[in-house]
C-alpha cells in the first residue's frame, strides 16, 4: 500500500499527505483548483497533476479534502480516473443526502466510495483524528489503512449515517463558537468579560473558560469560511430531518462574519493565546467595519 491521491490540498489535505508519507507511503499525488495550493503540494514532495481524475488514476486511495460546497462536484469530477476501482474517501463535512449523491457518482464510475465523518479538529491529532466510516467498502479501507495507525471506526454500511452524527454534533460545536464570539464581543463593549466568564465557569464548569473562549473564537476567525459552508450543510441536514434550522442557518452567517473579520486582523493576532488581546483586536476591527458602512 503506497499510492495516495489528495484532492484538495488545504490544511487537512496537507496534513494527511505529510503523515501518509511519514507512515511509509511512497507516492502522493495531488490536485487542487488553487495555484498556491498546488505550489504547496509540489513543495511537500507530492506529484501534482493537471486534473483530479489524473491524480486519482495513479492512486489506490483518493482522499477528497475540499470545502463542503465543492464536495459533490469533486466526487463527480473523478469519474474518468476510477476505472481501477480505488477507494475514494470523502472526509468533507456535508449532509447525508450530499454524501449519498457523492457515493452514487463514485460507484457508477467504478470507484469504491467510503464515507468518512471526521469527529474532531484535525491539526491536534492529524492523521489519527477519530473518523467514523460508512458504506459497504468501509471495512476494506479500514483494513488497508491499518499500517498507518488511523483511528477508524466503522459506523454503518448505509451511506449518510456517519455524517448525520457529525452534522448534528456541528450544531453544538460551531454554535458554541458563534455564541461565544457574540457573548464575549458584547461583554467587551460593556467591560464585563471577567464577570461573564466567572459566571459561565460557575454554571458550565470548565477549568479554563478564558482559554476555551479564546480558542473557539479564534477557530471561527481563522476557519470561518469553511465552517460557514459546513453549517449550511448542517442546516440542510436539520431541514431534511423535518426540523426548521432556526439556529443552524444563522450560525453560518456568524461564521462568514468571523471569517471576514479574521482576514482583517492579521496572523499574529489570530495566533495569540491571550483572550484580551484577541477581543481588543476583534472589537477594533468590528468598529472600523461598522463605521465604514
Amino acid at each position: 500500500m503506497s499510492s495516495f491521491a489528495i484532492i484538495g490540498f488545504g490544511e487537512v489535505g496537507g496534513i494527511f499527505a505529510h503523515d501518509l508519507r511519514a507512515g511509509g507511503a511512497t507516492a502522493i499525488h495531488a490536485y487542487d483548483v488553487s495555484a498556491p495550493a498546488m505550489e504547496r503540494a509540489a513543495a511537500s514532495g507530492a506529484t501534482v497533476h493537471a486534473s483530479a481524475p489524473e491524480a486519482a488514476a495513479q492512486a489506490e486511495v483518493a482522499f477528497i479534502c475540499v470545502t463542503a460546497g465543492s464536495a459533490v462536484a469533486a466526487a463527480q469530477s473523478l469519474a474518468s480516473g476510477l476505472a481501477h476501482a480505488p477507494f475514494v474517501v470523502d472526509v468533507n463535512s456535508i449532509s447525508p443526502a450530499a454524501k449519498q449523491a457523492a457515493s452514487r457518482a463514485v460507484t457508477e464510475a467504478g470507484g469504491r466510495y467510503v464515507e468518512a465523518a471526521v469527529m474532531a479538529s484535525v491539526p491536534p491529532r492529524r492523521l489519527r483524528t477519530p473518523i467514523l466510516l460508512g458504506g459497504p467498502d468501509a471495512a476494506g479501507f479500514q483494513a488497508l489503512m491499518a499500517p498507518f495507525g488511523m483511528d477508524l471506526t466503522i459506523f454503518s454500511e448505509e451511506i449518510g449515517k456517519a455524517s448525520s452524527v457529525k452534522m448534528c454534533r456541528s450544531v453544538m460545536v460551531k454554535g458554541l463558537e458563534a455564541l461565544t464570539t457574540e457573548c464575549m464581543l458584547a461583554a467587551r463593549h460593556y467591560g464585563v468579560e471577567k464577570e461573564v466568564l466567572h459566571s459561565l465557569a460557575d454554571t458550565l464548569p470548565h477549568k479554563d473558560w478564558p482559554g476555551l473562549a479564546r480558542y473557539v473564537i479564534s477557530r471561527s476567525l481563522i476557519h470561518g469560511k469553511r465552517r460557514a459552508e459546513e453549517m449550511r450543510e448542517v442546516a440542510r441536514t436539520v431541514q431534511e430531518a423535518g426540523v426548521d434550522p432556526l439556529l443552524s442557518a444563522p450560525i453560518a452567517e456568524r461564521q462568514d462574519w468571523a471569517a471576514a473579520r479574521g482576514r482583517e486582523m492579521g496572523a499574529e493576532v489570530l495566533a495569540t493565546t491571550d483572550l484580551d488581546t484577541l477581543l481588543k483586536a476583534l472589537a477594533t476591527t468590528t468598529r472600523h467595519k461598522a463605521a465604514a458602512e
